[in-house]
C-alpha cells in the first residue's frame, strides 16, 4: 500500500489533448477488468470534453507517478441550470486501487462541485451523484466510506438478434418516420423533454441551453445518423421518439436505443413499445447482432416491464450513489403526478 508520502509525489493535473491516447488506455485497461471489454476510444471521450460547458482545466483531473505513468482519472460534470444535481465519474489503475488514490479523487471532486452551490438557488438541495458497476465493490466501499448512500440501479438491457425482428405493431392512428435532421432537432429535444419529465432525478433546464449541448453531441458523435432518429406521431402531434446510435465503442455489433421516451397522453397505448419495435428492425438492417439500452431499474414509468416484453433482458447492473452538498428543497421528480 502506498503511503501519504508516497501519494504526494503523484501529480495531479487537468489533462491536456496530448493526454487522451494515454488516458484512453488507462479506462480501457478498467474496462477490461470490469466487464471483459475495452469500452472507451479516443473519439468518445473527445466528445465528452466537447460538450459545451464543460471545462477541460476546471472540471477534470489526471493523476500521474514519477515515472510518468498515467494511474487516475476524475472528471465533474456540471453543466446544466440550475446546477442541483452534479455528476462525477473516474477511474484508477487496478495496480494501484485500495492505496488511497481513489479518496484523494474523490475529495477532489466534491470540491470541484461544491463550486455548484453558489450557482444553485438558493433553497434547493445540491447533490453529488457517483455511479459504478454493482459488481465493483472496492468502489462501493469508498464511495461509503465518503458518506455517500445507495440512491438507484440501472441496469444495461440487451435483446440477442438471431433474425428478423417482427415489423412494429402501430397503435390505431400512430405512425413512426425518421427526423428531418435539417429542421426538427429542436422539435426532437422539446419531445424529450416533455417525455422525460416523469423521470426519477430529472430537473428541468434551460431549453437553448439542451438544443446547444445536443446539436453539439451529434455533429461529434462518430455513431450518429440521422436515419436513426425515429418520430412517433399521432395526427401532426409527436407522441413519442426513439434516438438509436448506429453502435457502441464496446460491441460494434450492438446498436444502442439512446433515448426513448413517450409523451403523458400517449403512454400504456403501445406507442413505446412501436418505437422500440420499429427501431429492431431498423438496427437489424444495419447488420446489428444485439440492440441495447439503459433504463432506470425501477423506473417511474414502468419502462423496464416494457423492454422484458420486447424480449430483453437485464445483463449489466450499475449502481447510483449521492452525498448532499447542501440540504434544501429537492427539485428533482421523485414520483409521477
Amino acid at each position: 500500500m502506498s503511503s501519504a508520502t508516497e501519494l504526494e509525489t503523484y501529480t495531479l493535473r487537468p489533462p491536456t489533448l496530448d493526454d487522451l491516447p494515454t488516458l484512453v488506455e488507462l479506462l480501457n485497461l478498467c474496462s477490461q477488468e470490469q466487464i471483459g471489454q475495452a469500452g472507451f476510444s479516443v473519439s468518445d471521450i473527445q466528445l465528452e470534453w466537447q460538450t459545451p460547458g464543460f471545462n477541460l482545466e476546471t472540471d477534470t483531473r489526471v493523476v500521474w507517478t514519477p515515472a510518468n505513468r498515467l494511474i487516475g482519472y476524475m472528471e465533474v460534470w456540471d453543466v446544466a441550470e440550475p446546477h442541483v444535481r452534479i455528476f462525477s465519474w473516474g477511474q484508477v489503475h487496478p495496480e494501484y486501487r485500495g492505496q488511497g488514490l481513489g479518496t484523494q479523487l474523490l475529495q477532489w471532486a466534491e470540491a470541484r462541485a461544491s463550486q455548484a452551490i453558489a450557482k444553485a438557488p438558493a433553497d434547493a438541495q445540491v447533490v453529488l451523484n457517483q455511479s459504478g458497476l454493482s459488481t465493483d465493490t472496492l468502489a462501493q466501499a469508498l464511495f461509503a466510506a465518503q458518506g455517500y448512500q445507495l440512491t438507484r440501479h440501472f441496469w444495461r438491457m440487451v435483446i440477442e438478434l438471431e433474425g428478423p425482428p417482427s415489423a412494429a405493431e402501430l397503435p390505431a392512428g400512430i405512425t413512426i418516420r425518421p427526423y428531418d435532421p435539417a429542421t426538427e432537432l429542436p422539435v426532437v429535444v422539446q419531445a424529450l423533454r416533455d417525455s422525460f419529465k416523469d423521470h426519477w432525478g430529472y430537473v428541468e433546464t434551460p431549453f437553448e441551453k439542451d438544443l446547444q449541448r445536443w446539436q453539439a453531441y451529434i455533429t461529434n458523435n462518430e455513431y450518429y445518423d440521422p436515419a436513426l432518429f425515429f418520430i412517433a406521431e399521432d395526427g401532426d402531434q409527436i407522441a413519442g421518439i426513439s434516438l438509436c446510435w448506429s453502435a457502441l465503442t464496446e460491441d460494434p455489433a450492438m446498436g444502442w436505443v439512446g433515448t426513448l421516451g413517450v409523451l403523458r397522453e400517449w403512454r400504456r397505448k403501445g406507442v413505446a413499445l412501436a418505437l422500440l419495435q420499429h427501431s429492431f428492425v431498423e438496427l437489424y438492417r444495419r447488420g446489428r447482432q444485439r440492440v441495447g439500452l439503459g433504463v432506470d431499474a425501477s423506473s417511474l414509468t414502468g419502462a423496464t416491464r416494457l423492454y422484458e416484453k420486447a424480449g430483453m433482458q437485464a445483463v449489466r447492473q450499475y449502481d447510483q450513489f449521492e452525498k448532499i452538498l447542501r440540504p434544501g428543497v429537492d427539485l428533482r421528480t421523485q414520483s409521477v403526478a
